[in-house]
């Protein structure tokens, strides 16, 4: 009756063992690290940073812990893990001197750091512990306003530019097209003002999709008003937001920051939490930062090609630059085309060769130039550099075949699958796709982070110490396998925690907390259950198998009527209710599995094997007029 099978023990035990592996981490702490990141959206940090990072190292009698290349990141990131703050000091000036011999010019950004402290071994079976929020670790947080009205204006340029171009070349006359906002206006005049609407209105309809036309009389013209239908809208403010976000998180590996948290909050807003960083000014120099795109022409004369290989001086109407690998390129200064005339780019593959390429949209005006400047210049290079800080990089200068117009370019040539991923992620985020403000902005020191730290485990831990106690002075041995049934549910759920990688905040440590407390609910309803059985005059084995089978409708009401609270506020809640809410859900699903299954098993384990049990160790047994039954049996 009171029996488990042995494939439950197995489940129980597996459970325990994932639950104790994936919560070690958190209790190993942090260790002091110098971490490199690119100071530049084209440089990565690959195998050949991290040689020269442990060459520096070893000239300067260092030797570090562990050397971590992640190459998950965007371009790559280093961490080197040190066993004193003074070993972290000396080879942080040690590898800023070997990979930014000229500080004008640096090409990464070697910052202070702490990363865990875990094991190998551990990390080799993908555990970690839990990332710090800001209220626990200290630093800065933004919250961002995204301008989505700019957005919008920019795309109705955009579209304006394009329409022009477009009714220009097929021959439809009109009076003059504007931009009112974010509507765009044509006017036709004359007697075939009709016949012309009805052409505009077939070129929108092939062309023009997202557009959405109204025609009105405006002193005898007939005017017609376009503007963007509802879900082109909506795609065009996601997009914005997405490529912010995505900018935002190239410009933040400036900082070091080794876990920054940037998401969306809202339709029009973007929080930027940076854990460690106390420079606030720093911070908003960082996010606040341009980045530029132009299109030149390379300097194909003898002169420039003399430059090119060492050999020669720069011409003086041209420049040098460098490649991502290192290669110069000498470059016109006569600028053809800027990033403002770029409105997308993507990955592809060609159709004939189906080599990797970038393929890029230009707007009406950059079309138009675009298609002059590659007639006249055919089997010449032209060269995409891409300007951050004042410094100019030559993301790629491919080779022009034919004139290219249309407004769409494809570029290729000797890259991978992931070279024109990132290279057409660099294109697009190059720079804002709308203006941001900050309009709420706070910083948390590390002193306060380490005492929220101190007062938040101390909660969690006198509140499991408080509920462990009373159940075991009031239930006895079945208090016992309560207090470990809680303990095995806390086990449990930083372990989920830390296999998602969640974000511990102090909401989240006071979910814990209040989980605690819910989880024990369910165990003091199974120790009523059994109870009341005995007081009805049940066997003691009969009784355990009531209370748990009957206690288990209740528990699943209460649990599931609680779940769908915190399932409310994860959908709508924001900021901290939200990491609350995770912390509070998956609290309840271990609690059901710990309070229920586990603890079931341990009452099994103890007392399922006793044929002639006359007794269990459940606390004072009450009868219905008062009179004790037993405090230890029935």
């Amino acid at each position: 009756m009171n029996r488990y099978p042995l494939w439950k023990y197995a489940i129980i035990v597996i459970a325990l063992l994932v639950g104790a592996i994936y919560t070690a981490p958190n209790f190993f702490g942090e260790a002091p690290a110098v971490q490199v990141s690119p100071a530049r959206a084209t440089q990565k940090v690959d195998l050949g940073v991290q040689a020269r990072v442990e060459e520096a190292l070893k000239l300067a009698g260092l030797s570090p812990l562990a050397v971590q290349l992640d190459t998950g990141v965007a371009n790559g990131s280093l961490r080197v893990r040190f066993d004193s703050t003074d070993s972290q000091l000396r080879a942080k000036d040690a590898i800023n001197h070997a990979l930014n011999p000229d500080p004008a010019a640096s090409g990464y950004i070697v910052a202070l750091n702490l990363i865990s402290n875990t094991p190998a071994w551990l990390t080799s079976l993908r555990a970690a512990p839990m990332y710090l929020g800001l209220d626990l670790r200290g630093g800065v947080h933004f919250m961002l306003q995204v301008d989505m009205q700019a957005a919008l204006t920019k795309k109705a340029e955009s579209l304006a530019g394009d329409l022009r171009t477009t009714l220009r070349e097929k021959n439809i006359r009109h009076g003059g097209i504007a931009r009112n906002g974010d509507t765009i206006e044509i006017r036709l005049r004359g007697t075939d003002a009709t016949a012309t609407a009805e052409a505009t209105r077939r070129v929108l309809l092939d062309q023009f999709a997202d557009l959405q036309l109204v025609e009105s009389n405006d002193g005898g013209d007939l005017k017609l008003s376009l503007s963007l239908k509802p879900a082109a809208m909506r795609l065009v403010q996601d997009q914005a937001l997405k490529q912010n976000i995505t900018t935002l998180h190239n410009r933040i590996n400036e900082l070091g920051v080794a876990e920054p948290v940037i998401q969306q909050q809202g339709a029009d807003r973007i929080v930027v939490q940076l854990p460690g960083v106390q420079d606030t000014a720093k911070a908003k120099d960082i996010l606040g930062r341009t980045a530029t795109l132009e299109l030149r022409m390379v300097d194909e004369s003898t002169e420039g090609r003399a430059a090119e290989l060492g050999t020669g001086s720069v011409p003086f109407t041209s420049e040098r630059y460098l490649e991502r690998n290192g290669q110069p390129v000498i470059v016109k200064k006569q600028v053809v085309l800027t990033g403002e005339n770029l409105t997308d780019a993507q990955p592809g593959f060609d159709s004939q060769t189906h080599e990797p390429t970038v393929n890029l949209v230009l707007d009406a005006k950059g079309a138009r130039i675009f298609k002059d400047v590659t007639r006249e210049n055919i089997g010449k290079r032209m060269a995409i550099i891409l300007f951050e800080k004042g410094q100019g990089e030559v993301v790629t200068a491919p080779v022009i075949r034919g004139e290219i117009g249309g407004g769409r370019v494809q570029i290729s040539g000797r890259m991978s699958t992931t070279e024109a991923a990132d290279t057409a992620l660099l294109l697009r985020a190059g720079s804002l796709a709308a203006p941001m403000e900050i309009i709420e902005e706070r910083t948390i020191g590390p002193s306060l982070g380490a005492d929220n730290i101190s007062k938040g485990f101390a909660s969690v831990t006198w509140g499991f110490v408080a509920v462990a106690a009373f159940m075991c002075v009031y239930y006895m041995l079945f208090g016992v396998f309560s207090a470990v049934a809680l303990a095995v549910n806390l086990l449990l759920l930083v372990a989920v925690l830390s296999m998602l990688q969640a974000t511990l905040t102090l909401p989240g440590m006071a979910a814990m907390a209040l989980v605690l407390g819910m989880a024990i609910d369910a165990n003091v309803l199974i120790n009523e259950r059994v109870r009341e059985e005995l007081r009805n005059g049940a066997s003691p084995q009969a009784a355990i198998h009531a209370g748990y089978e009957r206690a288990w409708a209740t528990i699943l009401d209460s649990n599931v009527t609680t779940l769908i609270a915190g399932l409310a506020l994860l959908a709508f809640g924001t900021g901290p209710v939200r990491g609350f809410a995770v912390v509070h859900c998956l609290g309840i699903v271990t609690s059901m599995f710990s309070a229920v299954f586990f603890s079931r098993g341990l009452v099994n384990l103890w007392y399922g094997s006793r044929k002639k049990l006359k007794s269990v160790s459940i606390g004072t047994v009450w009868r219905p007029e008062g009179q004790t039954v037993g405090k230890t049996e029935q």
